[in-house]
């Protein structure tokens, strides 16, 4: 059993939080050790927490429930402050607020929140200026559950009927639901665990749908249900274990897109929507890495992909034409460049690019190739394509936002270039983007490397005094950029005196496509290593010191987190890593794990011995040591789908019965729900709140 001297722990912990905090918690809890042994390339290695895996073991329950029990009593000196804290991010959130309604054919839909509600009413008007309908009110709908989230609904091309999907466990398989919009009635038939990726044909009979596996959680599966019939026909199976189907419809309407893809391939079906009958025909068939997406522009079919193409490109080629011989290059590929996404018109295209870490969008007439970029002139900054429904226009919606500017949606006439804000989201309480400052830095990593970052922070606040509390947040994996986005919930921190940093770690995409590569498989611990050498130029600059450090990452980042703790915990006062991914040799390991095939080529296959011995140097769980570590609140959800909810119960387990410090150790689990928290808009802010007051109360700032 565990030796390990608790009541020095508990000693420190009611110094730091006062009797209030410890009062109703005697001692951490203490996991029951029973060895597991695992061996693979001639390695054993043992386990005593392997039997957390057991979901319906009432032990297991009990377990989570006495972590929470102790996390609460922990806390609870501060549970005043939470509400505080609570209550100051949902004043910032306008409760009556409404998405910019789109148009699509003959309405214009959106979504739109009432005062005092959780979710979302989806609602559209047959011209601007026209009467209201309500296609669904979630709020009706979700009033006796914990957990309750609803896709946007897929609308029928004739405008008629919707099918809707809602997940009502957090474990993302839903149920679709059809609704007759001329009757107002939900039809009796319904369709129960799908992956709600779904588009509808033009024959306004038949919905393409994904399923997935229920063990596996893999999307493998495409099915036709047709209005009327008893038996849904299954359209496509995805037999590779590392591969998974999705559906997607163009913006023309003339095709649906059929989407078979691994991390590093794809390989593309296409179906005539008008003519569901005639089946998928293959676009191009896969190849080992080779990755395509297509998009249709009535006499051509628009491919980005990195054939020869680092950074990826963009060509085209006649419908009938689809093999490789028929590309030719529209965009050709840039060293500097990462192509990410493009959006087709009838006579424009719209180019997602980055270059030097940010965003840009490009402008091209399809007749003359003539083009431009739309002008943004903060440091750093986020922008997208909005929600552009409509093939035949001149106006491309796009989304703007920085860590000082809220969230604004764009119209651009891409013939005149016309730029209308249409909607810039309303902070209530004051917020002035004046106040803050934000900018885009460069650090050296220890390899020479040098990487972005972007911080903000409040104006006036003393840069050089050594000792500004910093909250640095990143995620680092799958190619996805770790964006500097707006967030009011954020500004509770920065009014605090807080500087708020995002490295652009490798791992994401931010310097193209090398700066992934370069944080994936056996580069893997790139990503950690960048971490922590922005965390010390942040040091070296007088910004800051380890004890006002505060580190945040969920899932991948959780893994970040996970592995910076123990490379450098010296670094952090504090850790918050949610749903973390911490168990990644274990898992990588279980092919009947959710999810796991799909992953190799992120992480390798440990099935190699190569990539075994490589993950196994860095995987969290198995790398805890006898040694201190920083404070630490870690997240779980008991209906996770991505990170099952023991990697975050074993890792604390573990850690309790190594760690030599007086530091706090917090577990949290959420028994309803999964990866994503809470459903409603404002059930999720008591987390971020508790995440708060854990980094405040340590930074000695109590209100």
């Amino acid at each position: 059993m565990n030796h390990f001297d608790y009541s020095a722990v508990l000693g420190a912990a009611f110094l730091v939080l006062g009797l209030s905090g410890l009062a109703n918690a005697a001692e951490p809890p203490k996991a029951e050790r029973i060895p597991h042994k695992m061996e693979k390339h001639g390695e054993v290695r043992t386990d005593d927490y392997y039997w957390l895996r057991e979901r319906e073991n009432p032990e297991v329950i009990k377990y989570l429930k006495d972590e929470n029990a102790y996390t609460a009593a922990a806390m609870k000196h501060t549970e005043k402050f939470q509400e505080k804290l609570f209550a100051e991010m949902k004043s910032r959130i306008k409760e009556d607020d409404s998405s910019v309604p789109f148009k699509y054919g003959p309405y214009f839909y959106y979504k739109r929140y009432e005062k005092g509600s959780e979710y979302p009413v989806y609602a559209r008007k047959k011209g601007l200026t026209a009467p209201e309908e309500i296609l669904l009110d979630v709020n009706e709908a979700a009033h006796a559950s914990a957990y309750y989230h609803v896709r946007f609904p897929t609308i029928r091309p004739d405008h008629k009927m919707m099918a809707f999907a809602v997940d009502t466990r957090g474990r993302r398989f839903y149920t679709v639901y059809f609704k007759d919009l001329e009757t107002g009635k939900i039809l009796d038939g319904n369709i129960p665990d799908t992956a709600g990726n779904m588009n509808w044909a033009n024959d306004n009979k038949t919905l393409f749908y994904v399923k997935q596996d229920t063990v596996t959680l893999r999307w493998n599966r495409i099915l036709a249900h047709r209005l009327g019939e008893k038996e849904d026909k299954e359209i496509y199976f995805e037999k590779d274990e590392t591969f998974e189907v999705s559906l997607s419809k163009s913006k023309s309407d003339a095709y649906i897109f059929l989407r078979t893809g691994a991390t590093l391939s794809t390989e593309y079906r296409c179906l005539n929507a008008g003519r569901p009958e005639d089946g998928f025909k293959m676009f191009y068939p896969r190849r080992p890495k080779l990755e395509y997406s297509v998009d249709d522009g009535g006499d051509a079919f628009y491919i980005t992909h990195n054939d020869n193409a680092k950074n990826f490109k963009v060509s085209a080629c006649p419908p009938d034409k689809t093999d490789k011989a028929g590309w030719t290059d529209v965009i050709p590929h840039r060293d500097d460049t990462l192509v990410e996404y493009i959006d087709v018109y009838e006579n424009w295209l719209v180019i997602k690019e980055r270059n030097g870490g940010l965003p840009k969008l490009r402008v091209m007439n399809r007749t003359d190739k003539k083009d431009h970029y739309l002008p943004f002139d903060e440091p750093t900054y986020v922008a997208d394509a909005g929600e552009n429904f409509e093939y035949k226009t001149d106006w491309f919606r796009f989304n703007y936002q920085s860590l000082t500017i809220p969230e604004s949606v764009y119209d651009y006439n891409m013939a005149t270039g016309e730029k209308l804000l249409k909607k810039r989201l309303e902070v209530p309480g004051g917020f002035e983007p004046e106040d803050y400052v934000s900018g885009f830095l460069s650090f050296t990593a220890r390899d020479g490397e040098k990487a972005p970052m972007s911080i903000v922070y409040k104006k006036g606040l003393n840069l050089a005094s050594g000792a500004n509390p910093v909250y640095v947040h990143s995620y680092g994996s799958y190619g996805y950029n770790s964006d500097p986005s707006f967030s009011s919930v954020r500004l509770s921190l920065l009014n605090r005196g807080f500087i708020c940093a995002i490295p652009h770690i490798r791992g994401g995409s931010e310097l193209g496509r090398r700066w992934y590569e370069e944080g994936r498989q056996l580069k893997k611990k790139n990503t950690f290593y960048d971490f922590i050498d922005a965390t010390k130029y942040l040091i070296e600059r007088g910004y800051t010191s380890p004890k006002h450090i505060y580190a945040e990452g969920g899932s991948a980042g959780g893994l970040l987190m996970g592995a910076v703790s123990n490379l450098a915990p010296e670094y952090y006062n504090g850790i918050i890593a949610g749903v973390p991914f911490v168990d990644i040799l274990t898992t990588m390991l279980d092919p009947n794990i959710p999810l796991t095939t799909s992953e190799y080529d992120e992480w390798g296959n440990p099935g190699v011995r190569e990539y075994y011995e490589y993950m196994r140097s860095y995987s969290p769980y198995d790398n805890v040591e006898r040694k201190a570590y920083p404070n630490m609140l870690i997240t779980a959800g008991l209906n996770d789908s991505q990170v099952q909810y023991w990697e975050p119960a074993k890792w604390t387990a573990r850690l309790r019965a190594m760690k030599t410090d007086n530091n706090l150790l917090l577990l949290k689990t959420d028994m309803d729900v999964g990866h994503g928290g809470k459903s409603g808009r404002f059930e999720s802010l008591h987390l971020n709140a508790f995440g708060y007051a854990f980094m405040l109360d340590l930074e000695g700032i109590k209100e």
